[in-house]
């Protein structure tokens, strides 16, 4: 009896663990459509610029070149168990804090219209901020496995996480990065409250952090012109509501079905950042209601199977890969919600980019590591589940 159990449990294990078809294809469908519509939004920026030696396919090959490395940087993460992220979160997320201090520094860091963000690396631009998402994910959910017990304390629980989210967000919002510290924010405070927090904290919490992004916008210029601009854009459409005036002209000239992949009118050097920030109103002008609504349904998607990966993670026990995978969850929720809602005129401008989707190198490589981390907690929840089961 003995030797038949051992048996089948050795079947069990040796028989492929296939990948959640519900995660992969979305997740791929999305990276495609994204190269397609990248080209297709930059493609008059391109050929009209002396940075790119008006090379049509300059953005194209480039976003190609940073896609082919974040699958291989995924396939790599997912031979990775979960035991060692968990294991180096803390010094992976020390490390991260490092990129952003060193990004700062006059000379090092590289500076795009005011905002300072990026590590000249050679031909590439490394922007810690986006896989400080990533690593945030990871050391908030290893915090948290480890803090179970003390979720309910504000001193034990709440308090050090949120002087080393307030910490790495004092950094961030000296390059500054307002749009990054926001998502930041929303991925550790609700890994927290996943985790067991004290229900009256977190509705403290809230209070608060409603209150502080009121004070960072009422006293900083440019995120208060951010505000009026975008509370009435047709009152200066050629100055603060320049922008999403036009990502709305965009999203008018699409009607149902869109004008034609290609034909987008507002990509031609109407629209700024038709390629990263803005890349929904092209798709919302050449595809229509339609392509925009895949779009939603797809990210809808990922989120719904990101959570239902996580509960069925906490279900046996597997606290840290439970909260991984609802945090990224909660990041691309977060952040694909934050960049739809400023395309269609429901949120202020903020410059964060369409995960899976808009140009940059580091946010596609984070994005596809973060994926595959979702995949391989999937991968084993399925193979635990199968043990038991044999």
């Amino acid at each position: 009896m003995n030797t038949a159990v051992f048996t089948s449990r050795r079947r069990a294990a040796a028989m492929p663990v296939e990948l959640d078809p519900l995660l992969l294809w979305p997740t791929l469908f999305l990276l495609l459509l994204g190269l397609v519509m990248v080209y297709s939004a930059s493609i008059a920026m391109a050929e009209g610029s002396k940075f790119t030696g008006h090379q049509e396919t300059y953005f194209l090959l480039r976003h190609a070149i940073f896609l082919a490395i974040g699958l291989v940087v995924g396939v790599v993460a997912f031979q990775v168990p979960l035991r060692f992220w968990q294991e180096f979160a803390p010094w992976l997320f020390l490390a991260g804090v490092v990129l952003l201090v060193i990004v700062l520094i006059p000379h090092v860091g590289r500076s795009v219209n005011g905002a300072q963000r990026w590590l000249p690396l050679g031909p590439i631009n490394l922007q810690p901020s986006e896989f400080m998402k990533l690593l945030v994910v990871l050391y908030a959910a290893d915090y948290t496995t480890r803090k179970l017990d003390a979720m309910g304390s504000f001193r034990r629980g709440f308090l050090p996480m949120a002087g080393v989210i307030l910490a790495v967000g004092f950094l961030l919002l000296r390059e500054p990065d307002f749009g990054a510290f926001v998502v930041i924010a929303a991925i550790a405070f609700g890994i927290l409250f996943i985790g067991g927090i004290n229900a009256r904290l977190f509705i403290l919490l809230a209070v608060v952090a409603v209150v502080g992004f009121a004070l960072l916008i009422t006293f900083s210029e440019y995120r208060r012109q951010r505000i009026l601009g975008f509370m009435d854009p047709w009152q200066d459409a050629f100055g603060k509501g320049y922008q999403l005036s036009h990502a709305l002209i965009a999203f008018g000239r699409g009607e149902w079905f869109g004008v034609g992949l290609g034909a987008s009118v507002e990509k031609l050097f109407y629209l700024p950042e038709a390629h990263t920030d803005f890349l929904l109103a092209v798709i919302a002008e050449e595809l229509g209601f339609v392509g925009v609504a895949a779009v939603v349904v797809l990210f809808g998607l990922l989120v719904q199977r990101a959570f239902a990966v996580g509960r069925q993670a906490l279900l046996i026990d597997r606290v840290f890969g439970g909260l991984v995978a609802q945090g990224i969850g909660i990041w691309l929720g977060v952040q694909a919600f934050i960049n739809m809602g400023v395309n269609m005129g429901l949120l202020p401008t903020k410059g964060l980019t369409l995960p899976l989707m808009s140009f940059g190198g580091s946010g596609i490589v984070a994005n596809c590591t973060a994926l595959a981390i979702l995949m391989r907690v999937d991968y084993e929840n399925r193979r635990l589940m199968r043990g038991q089961s044999a």
